[in-house]
């Protein structure tokens, strides 16, 4: 089955963003916010304004989708642009400018660092291609977040809407405290599951066959390089920046299963994750800047799908608006309590009539 045109087009929106970072690093003053203003401010309002789009596509074109190595294309096409935007950035933050400007230059950065770093590394790392999945940790490396790729695929996935995972925020817990818990706790447990690996198989834990240990080196490497070439200052800029990426993938993490959970079916195990276990957003533009990570409901279903050919499911709980809208809600927790609040009730409340028994 022939794709159509515009279901091959519309990922291209990603790239919107490292245009609008071109005019920030070649801007001063309030125009370095570009990318910022663009994507929380153009994009949430279009999402509110624009319908979500809710159909599925048929079993023909997801096939054909699947197949298709367009898709793969533009994901590794990624790479070289984050990584030369951020040699572009360095060289940007190196040069005399006021604090405003600069400001702006590491927000900007850091929005590329969580929506094509973090984001593009998320659906790579979950390939099965030994390539795709080393350009998922070069990308995760720019965010100093290279454990992501471990505690994700092997924890995340497995203990997703359990107290077990840090990544699922709890009901009434406000998004400053869970980014402390989950980035804590995220470290920890890569640690841990990267040692239990190890030890299943026999293999010395503390060696280079430890990829915490080799991710751990290659993030100093980074750092030893950036404050060499390019001093200090410019180090600490860049580190701000990689924060700002990472604390943008755990306020997606924050929104994408805020107060959801799953029930114990034995004492030893929980019920299997469904697409109830996830916030779902099937407003057009997140869909398309994100590569469809805002179906994220099916993702956790059925991690290994490739993510243009995600679905929506009618039992997802779904939410009021895209990920931008959300993301800047979350900053304003009991906004986003009064908000979210209620629709996590509404959820539970759907589980214990579809399972009265439960």
């Amino acid at each position: 089955m022939r794709i159509p045109l515009k279901d091959r087009l519309k990922y291209l929106a990603v790239f919107s963003i490292p245009v609008a970072v071109y005019f920030s690093f070649t801007n001063e003053g309030w125009l370095a916010f570009i990318p910022i203003l663009y994507a929380f401010g153009v994009v949430p309002f279009l999402e509110f304004a624009l319908p979500p789009q809710r159909e599925n596509d048929s079993e023909e074109l997801q096939k054909a989708k699947a197949n298709d190595k367009w898709f793969d294309v533009l994901l590794i096409l990624v790479v070289p642009i984050h990584y030369a935007f951020g040699v572009w950035f360095l060289f940007t933050v190196a040069q005399d400018a006021d604090w405003l400007t600069r400001l702006g230059w590491i927000m900007s950065y850091g929005l590329m660092c969580g929506v094509l770093g973090i984001n593009v590394a998320h659906e790579l790392g979950h390939h099965t291609q030994k390539s795709h999945q080393l350009l998922a940790q070069a990308l995760l490396l720019t965010s100093q977040y290279t454990h992501f790729f471990i505690e994700h695929n092997r924890g995340h996935h497995k203990n997703v809407a359990t107290p077990e995972d840090p990544s699922t925020a709890r009901f009434g817990e406000p998004l400053m405290f869970f980014w402390v818990r989950s980035t804590t706790q995220t470290y920890r447990k890569a640690w841990a599951l990267e040692n239990q690996r190890l030890r299943r198989k026999k293999i010395r834990v503390f060696g280079m066959n430890n990829l915490m240990i080799r991710f751990t080196l290659l993030q100093m490497v980074v750092m030893g390089t950036v404050a060499f070439f390019f001093g200090l200052p410019a180090l600490f800029y860049y580190l701000a920046a990689a924060v700002i990426g990472f604390l943008l993938l755990e306020t997606v993490n924050y929104i994408e299963h805020y107060g959801l959970t799953r029930d114990m079916v034995s004492e030893f195990r929980y019920e299997d994750a469904s697409p109830e276990h996830s916030w779902n957003s099937d407003h057009q533009i997140g869909r398309s800047l994100l590569f469809e990570l805002s179906r994220h409901s099916d993702h956790h279903f059925q991690p290994a799908k490739r993510y243009q050919i995600l679905q929506r499911w009618e039992n997802s709980p779904q939410m009021p608006t895209g990920y931008p809208g959300m993301m800047l809600l979350s900053l304003v927790p009991p906004l986003w309590f009064a908000v979210m609040n209620k629709r996590v009730a509404v959820y539970k409340l759907s589980k214990v009539e579809s399972n009265p028994d439960s």
